[in-house]
């Protein structure tokens, strides 16, 4: 079994779009969308039942029994957030779950539970078995939630002998994308040729080199700016980089997003051309039979 992981240096270089195009070629595999803080590949997948769903819990957060709390104003003095004020909780996105109140109470009235930070689905697409998540709002520890999300993905992988596992990973180089990129077989990284996106590219390479993941590039609406797509390519070249193909700029993944579908299966010719290479490049590097 191998995973394919599609991450990008930024928001908005069609990482989804190309995610869902590569599911729609590929005839075997069990998807996950680990962009769990803005998880939208279900919305392209076309006609998504979710089938099963359960609760994630992550973080902590005081529970206080009023019977038991005498307002010594403990907890008020030493919460550094304002989350309590005379013994009553004024938010629960001031709380941090530090747990000095529940520490310090001397009536033990403060107890600290698990909170529910999101959910994790696992959803019949058009495209196949995909396993996605809501996190809460405000809720910290996606890096973990991302996690779970590929542990789920990877079980029902081995128990339907799935070969492959497409994943669509978080944008940029924080704790969900190195959640999602650890183990990986194959990453591939979608840029787009402006100039931040040239520096963000730049920036999960090295991300990904220090986990000694292999890699290959490919450039997204390419003809928007074909000086800086020659530029994207000289330096996957300069530094040993595989370039696995690139996409020139088409209204047809506004149309398809728009229909909840993915640019495969609309008729434009061109770029069904170029993500078909880019896929047997893929292919061909994940060794699939």
């Amino acid at each position: 079994m191998k995973e394919l992981v599609i991450v990008s240096g930024k928001g908005g270089t069609g990482k989804t779009s190309i995610s869902a195009a590569l599911a729609y070629l590929a005839p075997n595999k069990v998807l996950a969308d680990c962009d769990v803080d803005a998880a939208n590949f279900h919305l392209i997948s076309g006609d998504y039942q979710v089938q099963e769903n359960y609760p994630f819990f992550s973080g902590y957060a005081p529970d206080i029994d009023e019977t038991r709390c005498t307002q010594c104003g403990i907890c008020t003095e030493l919460c550094r957030y304002n989350a309590i004020i005379d013994g009553k909780i004024t938010s629960s996105l001031d709380c941090e779950g530090c747990g000095v109140c529940a520490n310090h109470c001397p009536q033990h009235a403060i107890a600290m539970r698990q909170t529910q930070a999101g959910d994790v689905f696992i959803s019949n697409t058009r495209l196949g078995t995909l396993v996605h998540a809501d996190l809460g709002i405000a809720v910290e520890n996606s890096g973990k939630l991302v996690s779970k999300v590929r542990q789920q993905a990877k079980t029902i992988a081995q128990n339907h002998s799935a070969p492959l596992i497409i994943t669509d990973g978080p944008p940029g180089i924080g704790c969900p994308a190195i959640a999602a990129l650890t183990g990986a077989d194959l990453a591939l990284l979608v840029t787009e040729p402006s100039v931040s996106g040239i520096h963000d590219l730049q920036r999960v390479c090295q991300l990904v080199s220090h986990f000694h993941i292999p890699l290959a590039v490919c450039i997204n609406k390419y003809t928007i700016s074909t000086c800086n797509s020659e530029e994207i390519e000289s330096w996957c070249q300069e530094n040993s980089i595989i370039f696995a193909g690139k996409i020139p700029y088409s209204s047809s993944f506004q149309h398809a997003i728009l229909a909840g579908k993915n640019v495969m299966e609309l008729t434009d010719i061109t770029v069904h051309q170029h993500i078909q290479d880019i896929w047997h490049q893929v292919h061909s590097l994940l060794e699939l039979s």
